[in-house]
């Protein structure tokens, strides 16, 4: 298929460097859609602990990198995970885990906010979760309108993070602050 796609395009894919594009092709897609081979409980494991915090734990600036279902073009930013726990916490590690398990998928942004915020709030089945997605989208950069600084940003909340303001807004003051250590 790449090799028809190469000939379409007026390349000659006997050409010394593009004798091996179709395998380096097939063997990046077969990386970057790994995430077809994974579940969420399977990267959590047994990473859940019981713990009586009732306070919001977030993952902020978690990079993200996937392809757009449409061009299957690149789209890559930060997504910004808290929950608030209902008796069990998971290790920290485990959410950006869990970013990978859908992003590294054919996708489209909004879709992949869902599938986190619903997968964590299967699992943790906590008080409420909020997820936010910023990224760039290379099929609106290199193609089409061709605008360099747009930004998409799409959230998902779940629970307190849905339901309660004061809860959705320090969420949201906190994904959106400037970093400092």
């Amino acid at each position: 298929m790449v090799r028809r796609q190469l000939e379409l395009m007026g390349e000659d894919p006997e050409r010394d460097g593009l004798l091996k594009t179709p395998s380096r092709v097939a063997k990046a897609m077969m990386w970057l859609t790994r995430g077809y081979d994974q579940t969420a409980a399977e990267v959590i494991g047994d990473a859940l602990f019981e713990e009586n915090h009732e306070n919001m734990v977030m993952v902020r600036d978690i990079e993200m990198y996937s392809m757009c279902e449409h061009h299957m073009l690149p789209f890559f930013g930060k997504v910004h995970i808290a929950y608030i726990p209902n008796g069990k916490i998971v290790g920290l590690s485990k959410l950006p885990r869990v970013v990978e398990v859908f992003a590294r998928r054919l996708q489209v942004q909004e879709r992949l906010g869902e599938q986190i915020a619903n997968a964590l709030e299967e699992t943790l089945q906590p008080k409420g979760v909020g997820v936010v997605i910023e990224a760039v989208h290379l099929c609106m950069m290199m193609r089409g309108v061709e605008k360099q600084s747009s930004r998409t940003i799409t959230s998902s909340m779940r629970g307190l993070f849905r339901d309660d303001s004061k809860t959705r807004s320090e969420f949201l003051r906190l994904a959106h602050s400037p970093t400092s250590y």
